[in-house]
């Protein structure tokens, strides 16, 4: 788990925000807009949305939570630890297939059909919504059990990434936001896979009801689906659910 701290202009108060790894690089951006304009400190956690729902149920001091998914928060809501209304989808994921070599992927799933890889990286579909949604393509493409033996799992997308980053396997699903900036690929080759392949990823934040300061956490909350977020959103490969 990384952390990352803001600083402030002025007087803060302290926001503690734990957010999904595959949303790491736009919440960087967003926080630091925010904390332009806005008299509070935004401290960062990043890590897989299962393990912070863990560490909230047992007590963990965060007041805003961004997940990967839509189950955790509604889950913290039937729990009593999250306020009802502050919840929300603040992006819809999109998944790709990545490999850190410029040459290694078409933009088709030909990589998949013909066998020319030695791992393929996802994350643990049971604690990251990513790999769930790249199970539901191999499945989709009737290739479970014909890669299972070269599945390298992260514990996260963000380890998911630095396997294939390092070449430790050929190719992995990843979160298209950690491969893509201002609408364009920034390294390697990828197959940008059609959601029709995989279940919607709806990735839904909350306050949690332990919030140390509700005022700053509702002006954290309301930047969010502000201009200046979603076009931050939106650059990084997202999209926005419509009202």
């Amino acid at each position: 788990m990384s952390l990352l701290f803001i600083a402030p202009i002025g007087k803060a108060e302290e926001l503690m925000v734990a957010v999904a790894s595959n949303f790491s690089l736009p919440m960087r951006q967003i926080a630091e807009v925010f904390a332009q304009t806005h008299p509070h400190t935004v401290q960062l956690s990043f890590g897989s949305s299962g393990k912070f729902f863990a560490q909230i149920v047992n007590g963990a001091p965060y007041d805003l939570f961004f997940s990967a998914d839509q189950s955790k928060p509604q889950a913290l809501i039937d729990k009593e630890l999250a306020i009802t209304n502050s919840r929300f989808t603040y992006a819809l994921g999109a998944l790709a297939l990545w490999s850190a070599d410029p040459h290694k992927i078409t933009t088709s799933n030909n990589i998949l059909l013909t066998d020319n890889f030695n791992k393929l990286a996802l994350a643990n579909p049971k604690l990251a919504p990513y790999g769930l949604a790249a199970m539901d393509v191999l499945s989709n493409m009737q290739l479970l059990e014909t890669t299972r033996e070269r599945w390298v799992q992260g514990e996260n997308i963000a380890q998911t990434y630095q396997f294939i980053a390092s070449h430790n396997a050929d190719i992995g699903f990843v979160a298209v936001s950690q491969i893509m900036q201002k609408g364009k690929l920034t390294s390697g080759s990828a197959w940008f896979i059609s959601a029709t392949l995989y279940r919607p990823i709806k990735q839904d934040t909350v306050i949690l009801k332990r919030v140390k300061n509700i005022g700053a956490a509702n002006e954290f909350m309301s930047f969010m689906q502000g201009p200046e977020a979603s076009n931050i959103i939106q650059s990084f490969g997202y999209t926005l659910e419509q009202n």
